[in-house]
């Protein structure tokens, strides 16, 4: 009884001590204060870091845009993460918990955790090199192994990819290996045209050229204008012809299905045919009579 006695005069005593609760609300409100701070900052920074980015825009002499969306999307990172770990620090230190030591302690934890985390020091390094030699950035088309898609973000950690399906794809730096970027050229749209063996080839060709010159006018996403590069296959019942174009990049798909189009109603206008499935039937009994006949 006495102990029992004892221990809720010592919890009383406890919960009703003034200089306890009041260091306790003061750290509340200074981690909320904190906290707050933090978060007006990062605010703040990430906004000074896309009027800086808006201003280089207006430059004479700027990096590429995907280059700038890449770095933009880093820098927001880095500083989210600076911040909030400057301010987990304070809350700590606030909280009367020995920052330097535990510091100190982490610095040697750290140390041992990084031989055992290889595969994270690794992400981080092959991450760096990415934005470093600007392999690939935020936008890009690419396919990374089985992966493709465009770049949704490029982190020091990870890459996120964005399939066309939707599916967001989150690979480790550490296994991109071989990375195919559609984004950095212009693309080539290439169209095979079938029309018949029986038309005027060459009143065909005259036809198409004439077309061809007339797209760049209607299709932004075209560089230079169409070319005919003449038969490219025949066979019994068709003559197939080549037709490429220069695009824009990743819009090659687009001016394929375009230039499939114009043609085929250009063709219908100028009445040529292209080739369809024949079929011949010959009646044997038909010939065997007649030969009988004559005979």
């Amino acid at each position: 009884m006495n102990s029992i006695k004892t221990f809720y005069q010592h919890l009383l005593a406890f919960l009703t001590n003034e200089a306890f609760w009041v260091k306790v609300s003061t750290g509340i409100v200074k981690m909320v204060m904190i906290i707050v701070v933090a978060a007006i900052a990062s605010k703040v920074l990430k906004i000074a870091i896309h009027n800086i980015f808006k201003v280089r825009q207006k430059a004479p002499i700027r990096i590429s845009e995907r280059r700038e969306a890449t770095l933009l999307r880093l820098l927001d990172n880095v500083v989210t993460y600076v911040i909030y770990f400057i301010a987990f620090v304070m809350i700590l230190d606030t909280f009367g918990v020995e920052v330097r030591t535990l510091l100190a302690g982490a610095g040697i934890v750290g140390l041992a955790v990084g031989f055992g985390a290889q595969s994270l020091v690794k992400d981080v390094i092959t991450g760096f090199f990415i934005i470093f030699e600007d392999q690939f950035a935020v936008g890009d088309y690419v396919r990374i192994g089985t992966f493709e898609g465009y770049v949704e973000e490029i982190g020091l950690r990870v890459t996120k990819i964005k399939s066309w399906t939707g599916e967001v794809h989150i690979l480790p730096n550490g296994t991109i290996t071989q990375v195919t970027n559609f984004s950095l050229h212009n693309s080539v749209a290439v169209v095979d045209v079938s029309v018949s063996c029986e038309g005027d080839i060459e009143r065909t060709e005259e036809v198409i050229r004439e077309l061809l010159a007339e797209l760049p006018a209607k299709y932004e996403d075209i560089v230079s204008p169409p070319e005919l590069l003449g038969i490219q296959n025949f066979t019994n019942s068709e003559v197939v012809m080549r037709v490429t174009c220069e695009t824009k990049p990743m819009r090659h798909a687009f001016i394929a299905r375009a230039l499939r189009k114009e043609i085929k109603l250009r063709l219908d206008e100028h009445g040529i045919e292209i080739p369809f499935p024949r079929l011949v039937l010959y009646n044997r009994r038909e010939e065997t009579n007649q030969a009988t006949t004559n005979a």
